[in-house]
């Protein structure tokens, strides 16, 4: 089953299995976070699972065979055991009414969703982290550091935990939520997966608190959700930026309140160029010269995530480069595998692998 006749399927299913659907729906999208996609594999038991065929456990066990069946793995294979694992693990988190709003809990989240992925699955980084991000032009937000996890993480939830949403006006619901997400993945607690734990925690949590948090919202924004983050967490006097709920609000708004706000990505780059912005749909990339970062794989997947398809003419616009500057980088990607050509000559058009 392709991914286009799977999303026709969930579109159709029926009022019995929605929930089911609406799960599936979230743990494979929030796996956009980080450019992974689901196997035909996964999307043909998914809808056995979501059809009552098969259980989520029988998922799980099914994914562990025909992976460990599989010789000559490449690296695109690597990524979809992840992608795929990792999200009957997640629909299999979203399926129990179980929830520990504690310290413990959130590990275990972690631990819970890359079990049989990662070897590191549920263990706090020993080390200082730093990542450039696109939405802040190479830069990086600070993380904290490493020896004050635990204890960062024991005092987010406890004052969490402390606070009353008594007499609050939605709106305001909606804004301390925000904040509580933003500064538990500020934390960044694990090596890898970090998003996608707190994104899955958060879910619980607010479902604790009577919201229903699953539907197509992180299926169809989930790398919106992480750079709403990003941002939430960048202050840059210098640069006279400070932190910037904004985006995240949007997010949680209409995740939350059933809202309309428009996201898009390229809103939270910084110092963003004139046609970037809410009040124009079309991008001036000519004036965008993004090449604050030497990082400009990163910058043309993270723009092939937002356009879906480009020519090399508008990515040299778009990092400030000649044509055959340009052209090297996307030799690079093709070379690796992640991106793929279309056409020939002056009609060539690249999409995502």
């Amino acid at each position: 089953m392709k991914q286009e006749e799977f999303d026709e399927y969930i579109r159709q299913v029926e009022p019995s299995a929605q929930e089911s659907a609406a799960a599936w729906q979230t743990a494979i999208g929030l796996q956009q976070v980080d450019g992974l996609k689901p196997s035909q594999y996964l999307l043909d038991v998914a809808r056995r699972n979501i059809e009552g065929d098969i259980t989520i456990d029988e998922v799980r066990q099914l994914l562990d065979t025909y992976y460990s069946s599989r010789t000559n793995r490449t690296p695109k294979d690597d990524d979809a055991a992840e992608c795929d694992k990792a999200s009957a693990n997640i629909k299999k988190i979203l399926s129990s009414k179980t929830f520990a709003f504690n310290t413990n809990g959130f590990v275990a989240t972690h631990r819970r969703i890359f079990e049989g992925v990662f070897k590191h699955a549920g263990e706090l980084r020993q080390f200082d982290i730093t990542k450039k991000e696109w939405v802040l032009r190479g830069d990086t937000v600070n993380y904290l550091n490493w020896e004050d996890l635990r204890r960062a993480i024991d005092y987010d939830i406890k004052q969490e935990r402390e606070f009353s949403y008594k007499g609050l006006t939605e709106e305001e619901k909606v804004r301390h939520i925000c904040q509580f997400v933003s500064g538990l993945w500020q934390i960044h607690p694990f090596r890898e997966g970090n998003t996608r734990t707190t994104a899955v925690f958060a879910i619980q949590y607010l479902r604790s608190l009577g919201y229903e948090a699953t539907n197509d919202m992180f299926k169809e924004h989930s790398w919106y959700f992480r750079n709403a983050l990003v941002r939430a967490n960048y202050k840059n006097a210098r640069l006279g930026i400070d932190y910037d709920f904004s985006f995240l609000e949007r997010f949680f708004r209409n995740l939350l309140l059933n809202k309309n706000n428009e996201l898009k990505n390229r809103y939270m780059l910084i110092n963003a160029p004139e046609g970037w912005g809410p009040s124009d749909d079309k991008p001036t990339a000519t004036d965008d010269k993004l090449a604050k970062t030497d990082d400009k794989p990163t910058i043309i997947l993270s723009y092939l995530k937002e356009k879906g398809s480009v020519k090399t003419s508008e990515l040299s616009a778009l990092l400030g480069l000649k044509p055959t500057q340009t052209k090297a980088y996307l030799y690079q990607l093709l070379k690796e595998g992640k991106i793929v050509a279309h056409g020939a000559n002056k009609n060539r058009t690249y999409t995502l692998a």
